[in-house]
């Protein structure tokens, strides 16, 4: 149940930005999670009504972007049909992982201390 861990590291985060910025509150979270990231989305809302209490995060909602995978080959960087066999079709190369393993923390929407509206803070950083 590596959720749990992910929401108190996502928390911690989320706490930094809102500090550095002066924020009196969270109101929203934006995730994006990878289909071969292991992340069971349901614990992970469980673990996220859990732990928010008590945090700048309390009343923030959280939304989560389902990231399909993506494979493709490094040499011709032909992208490969999704539930095809992991190797090139037309060089015969291993497939790579573009994307479907990423655990990113996309956007955070914080009210600032002294403005009148909600401001929007795109990290990029990764959990």
């Amino acid at each position: 149940m590596h959720e749990w861990s992910i929401v108190q590291t996502l928390l911690s985060e989320v706490e930094r930005h809102a500090r550095a910025r002066g924020a009196r509150a969270v109101h929203r979270l934006q995730l994006r999670v990878g289909a071969l990231s292991g992340v069971e989305i349901a614990l992970l809302e469980t673990a996220w009504e859990t732990f928010r209490e008590r945090t700048c995060c309390e009343g923030a909602a959280l939304e989560i972007e389902r990231v399909p995978a993506r494979w493709s080959c490094p040499r011709c960087r032909v992208e490969l049909a999704s539930g095809a066999l992991l190797r090139c079709g037309r060089c015969g190369a291993s497939a790579q992982l573009e994307s479907g393993d990423e655990i990113v923390l996309a956007r955070i929407e914080m009210e600032v201390a002294g403005a009148a509206e909600v401001r929007s803070a795109t990290t990029g950083e990764g959990s």
